[in-house]
């Protein structure tokens, strides 16, 4: 059921935040799908490769197809002052779907057994690899490599569940509000890993 929950939250929501981006960028529907697609399965597919699922899995995935698509196409069709309140919160549904994909990425490589280091490095890539692909496709510098702190909360989530401190469905919903709520926070606060400038 967490499996199951994560996945639709993270879809929708990097869905929507593909779309969005795409609009933004005057794409057309098409461009729009794509986008939106990309952004919701591309870290999936990428964790697939890296601990050993089948990557023709994600065409099994009938409902998840379906929402996305039927949240890009509400998105899409919104009157304009709906969508221009939507776009100010591109940040919140970026912040939803690396949380959830982070965790359900951590579910994923710890249900093979992998190592913790496996563990938490399909939460980053499953949290931050559709949003990637999708920022690459935009012709945007990625928001991963961007000064505000965005993958250590995946980073966290995989760390955390490969840790075996969450179990029930309440332990990983916390953590995903948690998680969530902590990068809205290094938005609103321009939270900033070190870095040097050459």
């Amino acid at each position: 059921m967490t499996w199951d929950l994560l996945n639709i939250i993270g879809t929708i929501a990097f869905a929507i935040s593909g779309a969005l981006v795409a609009m933004e960028e005057d794409y057309d529907l098409l461009g729009v799908i794509i986008l939106g697609l990309v952004t919701a399965f591309g870290g999936g597919i990428i964790r697939n490769v890296l601990i050993g699922i089948p990557v023709d899995s994600i065409w099994q995935q009938g409902l998840l197809l379906k929402s996305a698509l039927a949240a890009m196409g509400i998105v899409f069709f919104m009157p304009s002052n709906f969508i221009q309140f939507s776009k100010k919160s591109l940040h919140f549904f970026d912040a939803i779907g690396l949380s959830a994909f982070a965790i359900q990425g951590a579910i994923a490589a710890t249900s093979m057994n992998h190592p913790i280091s496996a563990v938490i490095v399909a939460a980053i890539l499953t949290g931050i690899g559709g949003g990637i692909i999708r920022d690459i496709l935009a012709g945007r510098k990625p928001v991963v490599l961007r000064e505000e702190i965005y993958a250590v909360w995946a980073l966290l989530g995989g760390l955390i569940v490969g840790l075996n401190m969450v179990n029930s469905l309440v332990d990983y919903m916390i953590l995903f509000i948690v998680l969530v709520c902590f990068r809205m926070l290094s938005v609103k606060y321009n939270w900033k890993l070190p870095h040097r400038a050459l």
